[in-house]
């Protein structure tokens, strides 16, 4: 990297480094309330399931 092309980087890293850097902590904070709706409802899959074999009886 020559001193020439660091305005070109620092430039490029401010225009994108934040967007970047919120896109990362919105992805985690997601992917664990994604994690949690899987749960539930596999849970409620199951539950659906047992309600329609009681149906049946």
């Amino acid at each position: 990297m020559t001193p020439e092309s660091m305005p070109i980087w620092v430039g490029i890293i401010g225009n994108f480094g934040f967007p970047i850097a919120i896109t990362v902590y919105l992805f985690v904070r997601f992917e664990n309330k994604i994690d949690k709706l899987e749960k539930v409802i596999l849970g409620l899959s199951t539950v659906i399931k047992e309600v329609n074999k009681n149906k049946r009886k």
